[in-house]
């Protein structure tokens, strides 16, 4: 999933401190709203997360706490926006070998940042959209989309 709507802006202002939300880029009200709606929507169709894995930015831990219960801040979510490609590269293989060792243990939520999806799926999410994945060879496969955007209700579309 990727971070609800946000006050405007890309990437984090001058001065971002990890751990302190007043130097980060973080959710506007209507981004609260969609966590909340992400995570009704869950309960909705009785779908219970075993774990909820968020990156540690401000905005990424507010979505995943807003939602779900217990969520669990997750460095390999941070996001990778100013890493290089070899750095990027070891972190996503991090990622995969974690969830790789969790496989059959139900499901799981990651609440991470465009880059980071873009880089693991190929896929654009826009702020508060979800992809619904199963591991496949190592690999996430996109098998659908969840998100809460305009009306505030949200909507699953399955590939």
């Amino acid at each position: 999933m990727r971070h609800a709507a946000t006050t405007p802006g890309i990437g984090d202002p001058p001065g971002f401190e990890l751990g302190k939300c007043a130097t980060q880029r973080n959710l506007s009200a209507a981004g609260r709203d969609d966590a909340r709606a992400i995570g009704a929507a869950f309960r909705h169709h009785n779908i219970v997360p075993g774990a909820v894995w968020s990156s540690r930015w401000c905005r990424c831990l507010e979505t995943a706490r807003l939602a779900f219960d217990g969520a669990k801040p997750e460095p390999t979510l941070d996001s990778m926006f100013r890493l290089d490609e070899a750095t990027g590269a070891a972190r996503l293989q991090d990622l995969r070998n974690r969830l790789e060792a969790r496989r059959g243990m139900g499901p799981l939520v990651l609440v991470t940042h465009d880059v980071n999806i873009r880089a693991l799926t190929g896929e654009y999410l826009e702020q508060g959209e979800m992809l619904l994945t199963e591991l496949r060879d190592g690999r996430l496969a996109v098998i659908g989309r969840l998100n809460a955007h305009s009306d505030r209700s949200a909507t699953a579309r399955a590939r």
